[in-house]
């Protein structure tokens, strides 16, 4: 992959500060299920939690080949640290960059441009996951024309540590469907929201899910994002422009199981010689590095053209198709080179004491939060057929 002189140069950087601040506590943030806080400065120091603001705003204005980087660079020694580097750009930055008004971007901007803040997403419920359109959250207009939000969301990622909550809620009729979502920005701090108890995870340990409860939480109208039904169209504008960084995520994650695995390979003497000199390990080995491989020159080709822009709404609906390709492939693929990682190494690769068996455990979500990979093949076809 061929990088500018800033991109190596801030890879360079990348690499040292996980090598000193991230690697060392990459296994005891699995193991003891800790929100790593002492990373959030640190991120903000290095412009990792701002990645996405443009310079106008006080951030450092990366594209979204960057912020790939970023993501697998991270991920090839913990995925839940990588999610931490990319959640503003989903929970706020994205929004309000292509749906929010130059108020709102210059009232909220400022605070994400210190680096300190944390945002999160709100889209699923208990009986709405894939199903968007079915979601019961309801904001309604009070006397003063301003919102009250009421229901309930699950799993929502960073929610115990967030600042500020970008909530989906049906506005207008109670009808089921896609017409009637709207967007608005929540400030935790509201009166009336409240977060339930952290949920137990297979993996992704370290990084808090847990489900929100809005019991007449207002929310002034000047924190709605776009207009009034139109949260939809947002909702799946901001997936699509992050579905590559978590394909970037997922081959940072192939790539990390991968290199123990090959090094562990030349290490294990059987019947005399490394497990390496066996030409089928040998066939093991490069099939993973293939596969890897394949699914970082889509994610990167994809993040390419967003780079480039969409002149269209027809360009931005390839990219959505490609932006599927990217997330399903590479998480399917993360998936299997980890399992593949697991059984290199053989009993050891069982014991907690190795990080591999956490690289499979982490790469299992991947394959189901942002769309599962299921809807993301009815994407990829429906783009074919239409």
């Amino acid at each position: 992959m061929l990088l500018s002189d800033d991109q190596q140069s801030f890879r360079d950087t990348l690499r040292r500060f996980i090598a000193r601040d991230v690697a060392p506590i990459a296994n005891a943030i699995d193991r003891d299920d800790r929100f790593p806080s002492e990373l959030v400065p640190k991120f903000g120091d290095l412009g990792l939690l701002q990645l996405r603001l443009p310079e106008e705003y006080g951030g450092p204005g990366a594209n979204l080949t960057t912020v790939c980087l970023a993501a697998e660079e991270l991920a090839k020694v913990s995925e839940s640290v990588a999610l931490i580097s990319g959640q503003n750009g989903i929970g706020m930055i994205v929004p309000l960059m292509h749906f929010g008004n130059e108020e709102q971007r210059q009232r909220f901007f400022p605070e994400v441009a210190k680096g300190r803040m944390l945002t999160a997403v709100a889209i699923t419920e208990p009986q709405s996951g894939s199903d968007v359109g079915s979601m019961r959250t309801r904001a309604t207009r009070d006397s003063d024309g301003n919102y009250v939000l009421n229901g309930e969301k699950c799993y929502i990622t960073f929610a115990p540590v967030a600042d500020y909550i970008t909530v989906f809620a049906k506005t207008g009729d109670d009808g089921d469907g896609t017409h009637n979502i709207s967007a608005f920005i929540v400030d935790t701090k509201t009166p009336g929201f409240s977060v339930g108890k952290s949920e137990r995870k297979l993996g992704l340990n370290g990084i808090p899910n847990a489900p929100l409860h809005f019991d007449n939480v207002r929310v002034p109208s000047e924190n709605r994002i776009g207009a009034e039904g139109e949260g939809f169209k947002i909702c799946m504008r901001i997936l699509d422009l992050n579905r590559p960084t978590i394909g970037a995520v997922a081959v940072g994650l192939a790539q990390g199981a991968l290199d123990l695995a090959i090094t562990y390979a030349k290490e294990r003497r059987q019947f005399g010689k490394s497990i390496a000199e066996f030409q089928g390990m040998q066939f093991m080995l490069a099939d993973m590095a293939m596969q890897v491989e394949a699914a970082r020159c889509l994610v990167y080709e994809c993040a390419r053209i967003a780079d480039l822009g969409f002149p269209t709404e027809a360009d931005f609906r390839d990219f959505s198709a490609k932006a599927s390709m990217a997330k399903c492939f590479a998480s399917d693929m993360a998936m299997k080179v980890t399992t593949d990682a697991v059984q290199i190494f053989g009993g050891a690769g069982y014991m907690r004491d190795l990080p591999v068996e956490r690289f499979m455990r982490d790469a299992k979500i991947n394959q189901i939060f942002e769309g599962t990979n299921q809807i993301h093949r009815l994407i990829i076809a429906r783009q074919l057929l239409s």
